[in-house]
């Protein structure tokens, strides 16, 4: 039986495509995270996935509203990698270290990110059959169908890359997002 690991790989081992994607996100972040750079195995899938996953909820969500959403998600997922990231992408958006933990307990006090977490929490952990009064909720926020849609391409967006760390495994390259229990507690 073999113990096959998955490594981080170095752009000498992806293809062209890949590569320059690479030195894209360079421009862009500053650095590759080892998520992206894993992704990039396949550079078709990572090329797709940056597209998609740029543009799923932009024409309903706040940046902010985004993050609060992939957030909800990776705790659903218990994504160690994708809640590192995004806590730290929402410290930048504007939310503090709490907000952050308040958003993947579903427990934010704001009525419009408690309906928009709780919802994509719920979504991501039913496998796409959500709750009606979750949806309710959602909708009793002034949000309508266009962002249901979108909301749902954000979570699957998130799923992606919770995913790909569930299944990989690779380093964490961002600081690590506190427990829920440990804040709970």
């Amino acid at each position: 039986m073999s113990d096959h690991k998955i490594q981080v790989p170095t752009p000498e081992q992806v293809d062209a495509k890949a590569q320059t994607i690479f030195d894209q996100l360079k421009k862009q972040l500053g650095v590759v995270p080892n998520l992206y750079a894993t992704i990039g195995y396949s550079s078709d899938t990572l090329e797709n996935f940056l597209g998609f996953s740029g543009k799923a909820g932009k024409g309903s969500f706040t940046g902010k509203e985004i993050e609060a959403i992939k957030l909800a998600v990776s705790e659903a997922n218990a994504c160690q990698y994708c809640l590192a990231a995004h806590t730290a992408l929402g410290k930048m958006a504007g939310f503090t270290e709490n907000e952050t933990l308040e958003l993947r307990a579903g427990t934010i006090a704001d009525a419009r990110l408690q309906a928009l977490t709780r919802l994509a929490g719920n979504i991501a952990r039913n496998h796409g059959k959500a709750d009606q009064e979750l949806k309710d909720q959602f909708f009793a926020q002034g949000f309508d169908e266009k962002a249901l849609i979108d909301l749902i391409a954000t979570v699957t967006a998130v799923t992606f890359t919770n995913y790909v760390h569930g299944t990989t495994q690779v380093p964490i390259d961002f600081p690590r997002a506190k427990a829920l229990e440990a804040v709970a507690a």
